[in-house]
């Protein structure tokens, strides 16, 4: 019988949600400080506990569709161009996972004016999207280099001006009651938002199992690679090498599917990479590989904070690190590296050589092989694993191109501007 893996849902939202905003000073906490403005206007105003929930999750992840960090500083800016963009795509995203499908409204709709609304506010998708709007707004014209007491006034003064107009006149008057209050404001701009929403928060008492948080993986996989052609289809090419090594290699069904969600999540640290870097077609300057080598250090500290994915957090935040202890950010030896972790290193290796990327085209079996066998002859990736891989190089070859080619054509097909978009560079 297969284990089964408990995870409190607001744990796992919050970790992730403070990754997606990691990118920038100027947008750090966005989300949770948004997610946090939304749950107290539904406290003060009494609103439902199934409806404050679902608000909630919204607003933690209501810019998940702007996937590059130059989109989200943008919009936090105010820049009204192409606002439609980051909605549409997290509305996909969204209903992508049946677990934060019923969210998806709110979030496809969060900037739309109150006075382009044709329905009453009672109906829920328009009350969600409203309470979210508003609770973005307030964040957004926070000045984050001045005390928060001192522009309490002109916050409030700020936020009237939107009254009928952008948002409802009865949400604003919640809001006003709420404002009212010091320790309102002192809490959202505590250093421990993030403690007090998962331990006070709507889903405090919110356990998922394996299959959801497997599912929020894929979601959060998709958010991750989404961000250029050249990742599209990256990490599910090292989820399908990395499962089909493991199964061969003899590891248990249970390890086989945390492996699957390092695999899905081993990239989350490029969430904090420009986007010019990911798709730039030369090599990489010192200073731009310093950037890159800062990810799976991101990685390891967003899933070690979350419960029960410790062992996930381990195998994906190794995977650039090497026997020899040449690897990064951990610089880890062999005798640091367990299987599950260098299997993962392995796949994503052979994932990358074996896919296009910005400054080079995919490399043949020939080339590939060489690679890896010369870096086991620096006692860099182990023998062990790399025999396997070529042992059964067409089998995984072909599944990693199946999988790829599979995800790709999704890629281009849901979000057409971003496919457009890469193959015009």
């Amino acid at each position: 019988m297969l284990k089964d893996i408990s995870v409190n849902l607001g744990n796992f939202l919050l970790s992730l949600a403070d990754a997606v905003d990691m990118s920038s000073p100027l947008t750090t906490s966005h989300q949770l400080r948004t997610a946090f403005i939304a749950w107290r206007i539904c406290e003060v105003g009494n609103v439902a506990k199934p409806t404050t929930e679902r608000i909630f999750i919204a607003a933690l992840l209501h810019d998940i569709g702007a996937l590059t960090p130059e989109d989200k500083i943008r919009i936090h800016r105010f820049d009204e161009t192409n606002i439609e963009d980051h909605c549409r795509i997290g509305e996909l995203l969204l209903k992508s996972c049946p677990l934060l499908a019923p969210s998806a409204p709110a979030v496809r709709h969060h900037h739309r004016l109150w006075e382009d609304w044709e329905t009453a506010l009672e109906t829920p998708h328009v009350f969600e999207a409203q309470v979210i709007q508003l609770a973005d707004v307030v964040e957004k014209l926070i000045k984050r280099d001045r005390f928060i007491l001192h522009q309490v006034d002109e916050l409030k003064a700020g936020i009237a001006g939107y009254a009928g107009q952008k948002i409802n006149r009865k949400l604003l008057k919640l809001f006003e009651d709420l404002a009212a209050r010091e320790d309102f404001w002192l809490d959202l701009m505590s250093p421990r938002l993030y403690s007090l929403l998962l331990h006070h928060g709507p889903l405090n008492r919110y356990a998922i199992d394996y299959g959801e948080a497997h599912n929020l993986t894929r979601l959060f996989r998709n958010i991750i690679d989404l961000r250029s052609r050249f990742t599209a289809a990256h990490s599910a090419g090292v989820v399908e090498c990395a499962t089909r090594l493991s199964r061969l290699f003899g590891m248990t069904e249970w390890e086989i599917r945390q492996m699957e969600m390092a695999g899905n999540l081993h990239d989350l640290g490029m969430l904090a990479v420009p986007g010019e870097i990911l798709d730039k077609p030369g090599r990489l300057t010192a200073d731009e590989y310093a950037l890159i080598k800062q990810h799976p250090y991101f990685t390891y500290t967003v899933l070690n904070s979350i419960g029960g994915m410790e062992q996930v957090a381990e195998w994906a935040a190794l995977h650039h690190e090497m026997l020899d202890g040449s690897g990064y950010p951990f610089h880890a030896q062999a005798d640091r590296l367990s299987t599950g972790a260098r299997i993962l290193a392995v796949a994503d290796v052979f994932t990358a050589l074996t896919g296009d990327r910005a400054h080079r085209k995919s490399m043949d079996k020939g080339e590939v092989v060489k690679i890896l066998l010369g870096r086991v002859k620096e006692r860099q990736l182990p023998g062990n694993i790399i025999n396997l891989l070529c042992d059964n190089y067409a089998e995984l070859a072909g599944a990693v191109a199946e999988e790829q080619a599979r995800v790709l054509k999704r890629y281009l097909e849901n979000l057409p501007r971003l496919g457009a978009g890469d193959s015009a560079r």
